[in-house]
């Protein structure tokens, strides 16, 4: 037809087409302006109750005067009698378009979805349903307006009879369920519609993908789509629970007009707004060392990690973890760039000069946004003092933040653990040598906690340092010796300070690891959860014991809280994973299979030597179906520390999941002989089952009992 006039309407090129019509771009040559013809398919107007109806649904949608609905200006028919719509031709691209290049960015998506149900409201008042709304079917133009297009297909009230019984009309991944089963359709078919197109926008993906149409068909009848935080982690709470109840099976369950559906939309995006301007965040970055024998690392290490910690009390100000701030140490990268990857609006850094018994601390805390000091200070004092300054730090990062403090974060922030300086400082010796999680340095950790005891015999959390370290060294060896070691720490740490969250969560462990006295270890991690909201390693470790008890329901539980806690570890959503894998709940674990890779990505670019980061990632890819990629990084995992007995473990466990059977029994066995000896959670671990029942296998539990 390109190049043949019909009518007064010179066609120029085809646009697009489908089942109901082509469309062209053709000149007006009595108006002298461009517009789009389409044509109903001669197959369509061969059936007159067909025609019929597209007369007069072509009229009443002329009718509807709206900037977000396709202008119609005039219904014809060609010579041979073929029908055609005269409509408004706009410079811009369909929204279809737009989702082939990848996902929208949030708030691009739903300003197009709130214009959508702005044009679809006013066609309901007028008795109109569309019936085909589909990303094809929505225009952006070129200066930023929405438009619907198409509403040859709409129903209008009272033409029900026009259309034949069992005629399915539309495309079938955007239709509702009432539409698919032929029942009477109502304004809120489109709703429904308009939630896939929300969902598509977002996700870069359908709810419901099929390679058959009666297998897609069952999928919208009987199947829940996957949460949209299974594809993106940006994507406010408000806006996926408005997402979810578009998309109800029984449309008495959804929004009941698309009024109510484009203000939700609206008020989810400006509370996101309201809640992103006014989050409070915070990293603090390791303190520079500036000693003149550069030998105080580790001391300017750990007055960062005690700020972190007490910062990290407070429930109005999200800190980020100190893995992830310790991963800048000696890294010249612009605030900004640090600010966006951790996700922070604040930064707090600063430097220590330690000279004998004399310290230099500066610190200045900045806006991540533009870079200016929203404070700073100086201090200049004896050793002995470093206390005081830690706390008058927090205090200023507080006061600068505006942050109220209820009694219990006041009592918690103000604690001081121990006021001997020489304790301390092998204290903060210890902790470097613990954050290194290897069999040696972890002895050298005891060695320094137990010489901070020495200084000061009732530095509990001393104590709860040397029992962490027993439980981790049960990993490696069964020294029976680290039972009782374990035990006695513990029992000490709790002596000295009862309300110590950290020597709960050590009692926890001990009792759960040692004695396998499930009962009181849950005790210990519930007091430390109710004296300490916030730290991880109370859910994360209560968890692992429930795990290990085959508690799965309150492991999930417990590792959901350990993710809210902390929010860009790996470690969690991976556990979570596996519970939920348990419990069969495919969909949740998926999710948090993908939470996993993608913090453990975000965390092996700013520390590509961690192990761990590669084999909880590497697991997690091969659930997800990335095979060769996730045995590409268990191994390079296993290459970091053959020896490790933990990683032997692990990585036995990603080869079994990819059917690796030989060389995953090869890895186990390496493990338990290099002491690896959790019985308790090898019999509760499902990426064990493919091997499980191997004569091997079982042979090497054997060696367990």
């Amino acid at each position: 037809m390109i190049g043949q006039t019909i009518s007064h309407y010179r066609i120029l090129e085809r646009l697009g087409g489908g089942g109901m019509g082509i469309v062209y771009k053709a000149q007006d040559t009595r108006l002298k302006r461009v517009v789009a013809l389409k044509f109903l398919p001669t197959t369509l107007t061969d059936d007159e109750d067909l025609k019929k109806r597209f007369v007069r649904e072509a009229q009443a949608a002329s009718a509807l005067d709206h900037p977000n609905i396709c202008t119609i200006h005039e219904i014809d028919e060609t010579l041979n009698g073929q029908l055609f719509i005269c409509m408004a031709f706009y410079d811009g691209e369909t929204v279809k378009k737009k989702i082939a290049r990848g996902p929208l960015a949030v708030k691009a998506a739903i300003n197009v979805a709130i214009r959508v149900a702005q044009g679809l409201a006013k066609a309901h008042s007028r008795g109109m349903v569309h019936r085909d709304i589909k990303p094809a079917n929505i225009m952006v133009t070129d200066d930023g307006q929405v438009k619907i297009v198409d509403f040859g297909l709409a129903q209008l009230a009272g033409l029900a009879k026009i259309t034949k019984i069992g005629k399915m009309v539309g495309t079938v991944a955007y239709m509702s369920p009432e539409q698919l089963t032929g029942k009477e359709l109502d304004s809120r078919t489109d709703i429904w519609s308009l939630g896939v197109v929300v969902y598509e926008m977002l996700s870069g993906k359908l709810p419901f993908t099929a390679d058959y149409r009666h297998a897609l068909m069952y999928m919208i009848l009987n199947e829940a789509p996957k949460p949209l935080a299974f594809f993106r982690s940006d994507i406010p709470d408000g806006i996926q629970r408005v997402v979810g109840k578009a998309l109800e099976k029984n449309r008495g369950d959804r929004y009941q007009s698309v009024t109510t559906l484009g203000e939700e939309l609206s008020a989810a995006c400006a509370q996101q707004a309201v809640v992103t301007q006014r989050e409070k965040s915070i990293v603090v970055l390791p303190f520079a060392d500036l000693s003149p024998q550069k030998d105080q690392e580790y001391f300017c290490d750990g007055i960062a990690e005690e700020i972190i910690n007490k910062l990290a009390r407070l429930r109005s100000l999200r800190v980020a973890s100190r893995t992830s701030a310790f991963a800048f140490k000696g890294r010249n990268e612009d605030i900004r760039e640090i600010g966006a990857k951790l996700g922070v609006n604040t930064m707090l850094e600063g430097s220590v000069r330690k000279e004998g018994d004399r310290l230099r601390v500066t610190a200045q805390l900045l806006n991540v946004e533009d870079g200016y000091h929203l404070w700073s200070e100086r201090y200049d004092c004896e050793l002995k003092n470093v206390f005081d300054v830690q706390d008058e730090i927090s205090d200023n990062v507080i006061r600068s933040l505006e942050i109220k403090l209820s009694q219990e974060e006041n009592h918690a922030v103000k604690k001081v653990m121990t006021q001997n300086v020489v304790a301390y400082d092998l204290y903060l010796r210890g902790r470097d040598f613990f954050h290194q999680r290897h069999p040696k340095a972890i002895r050298y950790a005891i060695e320094m906690f137990s010489r901070a005891i020495e200084k000061d015999a009732s530095y509990a959390l001393a104590h709860a340092g040397i029992a962490d370290c027993y439980c981790f060294l049960s990993y490696f060896d069964d020294n029976a010796a680290y039972s009782e070691q374990c035990m006695t720490a513990t029992e000490k740490a709790l002596e000295l300070d009862p309300e110590l969250a950290e020597a709960h969560v050590s009692r926890g462990l001990a009792l759960s690891t040692f004695s396998k006295q499930y009962g009181e270890a849950e005790i210990e991690f519930d007091t430390a959860i109710e004296l300490d909201p916030e730290l991880f390693e109370a859910y994360y470790l209560y968890a692992h014991a429930c795990r290990t008890q085959g508690k799965m329901d309150k492991a999930a539980r417990l590792l959901e809280m350990a993710c809210i806690v902390r929010p860009e570890d790996y470690q969690a959503p991976n556990h979570l994973a596996m519970a939920y894998t348990a419990l069969n709940e495919k969909t949740k674990a998926e999710l948090a299979y993908r939470r996993c890779v993608e913090n453990a990505e975000k965390h092996l670019e700013l520390n590509p030597d961690d192990a761990r980061g590669y084999q909880l990632g590497g697991i997690s890819l091969i659930q997800l179906g990335e095979r060769e990629k996730g045995i590409g990084w268990a191994r390079r995992a296993a290459e970091m520390d053959p020896g490790n007995p933990v990683y032997l473990y692990n990585t036995a466990c990603i080869l079994s999941v990819a059917g690796e059977t030989e060389e995953a029994i090869d890895c186990f066995d390496r493990a338990i002989a290099s002491g690896y000896r959790n019985k308790g959670f090898i019999l509760n671990d499902p990426d064990l089952d493919p091997i499980r029942n191997h004569p091997r296998f079982l042979s090497l539990m054997e060696r367990l009992k």
